[in-house]
């Protein structure tokens, strides 16, 4: 039994990060959303909080983000062995595709077919994007509220559109304030509660 349930799930490792390698057009941010379904939505491999905090970790880190995703889910189900059979999984479709259709590179990429469906297919990732990102913006509400999330977006944008600096970099510091939130959070309340004390 226990046997055929490892199976199993090195089965349900293979065959989502598969899925997300060889659906996610467009690269690793359009993979994002597909990973997040197969281990939030469909297997409940973890939280979506918890998806959220492996996500910005993975961002800080050097090399792709969905090929970073994929050793993590794998290695988290199924240590080691699973991290490579996800890793393996996520990337050797599309690899071989690659492989298979490079000495039709220069004429697919003058083809009419794949700019039109290069041009259809950006709408759908778009959306994808877009329903994540606010997905995860109620739970920056949740957790920071509302001034503090405008705030930590402007802040974000200038960072990152008008500097611009390294989205790593910009992780970094974020996950940096993330770390004392609560506490800074917390004093400003005691003071507040303190002032309100002895006006009263």
């Amino acid at each position: 039994m226990t046997e055929q349930t490892n199976d199993r799930q090195y089965a349900q490792l293979a065959w989502a990060m598969g899925k997300t390698g060889i659906l996610g057009y467009g690269g690793g941010p359009s993979v994002i959303p597909l990973i997040r379904y197969e281990a939030v939505t469909r297997y409940r491999w973890l939280e979506d909080d918890e998806f959220g905090e492996i996500l910005a970790i993975a961002n800080a880190l050097p090399g792709p983000i969905a090929t970073k995703m994929a050793a993590y889910l794998g290695y988290r189900q199924k240590g080691v062995l699973g991290s490579i059979v996800a890793v393996l999984a996520h990337i050797l479709p599309s690899a071989i595709a690659m492989i298979c259709l490079l000495s039709f590179v220069e004429y697919l990429s003058n083809s009419e077919v794949i700019q039109g469906m290069i041009v259809a297919v950006m709408p759908v990732i778009s959306v994808m994007l877009g329903v994540m990102a606010y997905e995860f913006a109620k739970r920056a509400y949740k957790g920071l509220g509302k001034i503090m999330v405008v705030v930590f977006c402007g802040i974000a944008f200038v960072l990152l559109q008008l500097i611009p600096v390294h989205p790593a970099i910009v992780i970094a510091l974020f996950l940096t304030y993330g770390a004392v939130h609560f506490r800074i959070t917390d004093r400003l309340k005691a003071r507040r509660a303190k002032a309100g004390g002895e006006a009263s």
